[in-house]
């Protein structure tokens, strides 16, 4: 099977590392304020092409895709996601029961990106960043959930061969939204690159 794009990028330690250093170090803000509707609308569909974000993702992320009819190749009824958590395949099938085995991770979650400053931006700004395919991974879904809000200092994934990629994806998108790191998620993160 052929992986996807987003699992097999290269990491520029160099470029992490400086962006890193620039990133401020603060202690976590409360989450007072914090809910998911701050975010705005779940799974919306921001870059108008037809299709809510959940869909964007699992049509990036899964190989092997069957669409539902009359939706214009939009909804993924089935597919096939390698996981980046744990490097293992895992068969999509929407379905009450059996969607959740694949979840869509944000890589720097909702209440982290609270915790972290996003909370001072627009209700705009935050609907983008819930919907950024550039914080966003289909995943296996116990991963996702192990996970919770956790940050590189709490959970890192199992498949250490993907543990570059993830955090170097946590700094972009810290960086792109102009976001901080605690002391602890940032020398997380130095651990990790130094294995890069």
């Amino acid at each position: 099977m052929t992986r996807k794009k987003n699992t097999d990028s290269k990491v520029d330690v160099n470029r992490i590392t400086e962006l890193l250093e620039q990133l401020p170090v603060e202690g976590r803000a409360p989450k007072t304020g914090y809910s998911r509707s701050a975010f705005g609308p779940q799974w919306s569909d921001v870059d108008r092409n037809g299709c809510d974000t959940r869909n964007d993702i699992l049509k990036r992320d899964l190989t092997n895709l069957v669409f539902r009819a009359k939706t214009r190749d939009c909804v993924v009824e089935t597919g096939t996601l390698l996981d980046p958590f744990s490097n293992s395949q895992i068969d999509f099938q929407r379905g009450v029961k059996t969607s959740m085995l694949v979840q869509i991770d944000h890589v720097v979650s909702l209440s982290n990106a609270w915790q972290t400053g996003i909370f001072r931006t627009t209700l705009k700004t935050r609907t983008e960043f819930a919907n950024d395919p550039m914080n966003l991974l289909a995943v296996k879904g116990s991963l996702n959930s192990q996970k919770g809000d956790g940050d590189a200092a709490t959970w890192l994934p199992p498949n250490k061969a993907f543990r570059c990629k993830y955090v170097s994806t946590q700094v972009e998108v810290k960086s792109k939204y102009q976001l901080w790191v605690t002391a602890a998620e940032r020398d997380a993160i130095v651990r990790v690159l130094a294995n890069c």
